[in-house]
């Protein structure tokens, strides 16, 4: 019996059996704080390709290093990036988090990018390391592959106030509120606008048994958010990290606030 006979569930199925997982929002290079997710006991980390650097070179590092500390790898992409997509997907990732989803059509284009006929247009192979270098069958490959786990992000409102008609989009999964880039859609309201449009996005993704996803700043924020219903938490660990410096550091630092993502 190989060490590979049994894998453990994917993400998607732990969603499916109602788990609360938690997360690390990191920027390229990040490969050890990849490795101390995955001590600490995170459940999953993000790759943000959207905003750090789409080095897949760099990111195949990262997959290798989660994988040895029994971790899954989301990837960010940015927009209308299938081919990038394609190529996180062979190096191994969980799955995707697609930001700017407007609409239904750009929901479906982030479902087609994530997976193989029929379901999608994502291109074939079984000799990446996705498919084990070529040592799985194509059918348990293309099997394995529904497992892909599809995040879409919205940050408009526009999309909050569709957000029924985006979550309803056959294979998507989870959805994440983008707060920063609400914010600045909406103009810099007060919070309580940027909230309530929030609040839509999340009752659209219940309605429909999508997962929420929220990214957040502190512990505090963490808990708070899994006592609302997110079942998938993501600590942006760039505010987590500077939040702890500058408490290390003492007074007369700057009160510059991190953006949240």
């Amino acid at each position: 019996m190989t060490a590979h006979s049994t894998p453990r569930r994917s993400l998607k199925q732990r969603l499916t059996d109602g788990e609360q997982l938690r997360g690390a929002l990191l920027r390229l290079p990040a490969e050890t704080l990849v490795e101390m997710a995955g001590v600490a006991g995170f459940d999953y980390v993000v790759i943000d390709c959207e905003h750090g650097p789409a080095d897949t070179a760099l990111l195949q590092q990262h997959l290798t290093a989660a994988a040895a500390q029994g971790i899954d790898v989301l990837v960010r992409v940015g927009s209308a990036e299938p081919t990038l997509a394609l190529r996180c997907l062979d190096l191994g990732a969980a799955g995707l988090v697609f930001p700017h989803v407007d609409s239904r059509e750009d929901a479906a284009r982030a479902v087609a990018a994530s997976h193989y006929p029929p379901w999608g247009e994502r291109g074939f192979a079984t000799y990446s390391r996705a498919g084990r270098f070529g040592t799985v069958t194509a059918a348990d490959h293309v099997a394995s592959s529904r497992q892909t786990l599809v995040v879409v992000m919205i940050e408009t409102r526009r999309a909050c106030e569709d957000a029924g008609t985006i979550l309803g989009t056959e294979g998507v999964d989870a959805v994440l509120v983008g707060p920063a880039d609400l914010a600045v859609d909406c103009g810099f309201p007060e919070p309580g606008v940027v909230d309530g449009l929030t609040a839509r996005a999340h009752g659209a993704a219940r309605a429909h048994k999508r997962a929420v996803m929220t990214i957040v700043p502190s512990a505090d924020a963490g808990r708070t958010a899994e006592r609302q219903g997110a079942q998938l938490v993501l600590y942006n660990m760039a505010h987590v990290l500077m939040d702890t410096m500058r408490a290390l550091a003492g007074p007369g630092t700057t009160d510059a606030a991190v953006p949240p993502a």
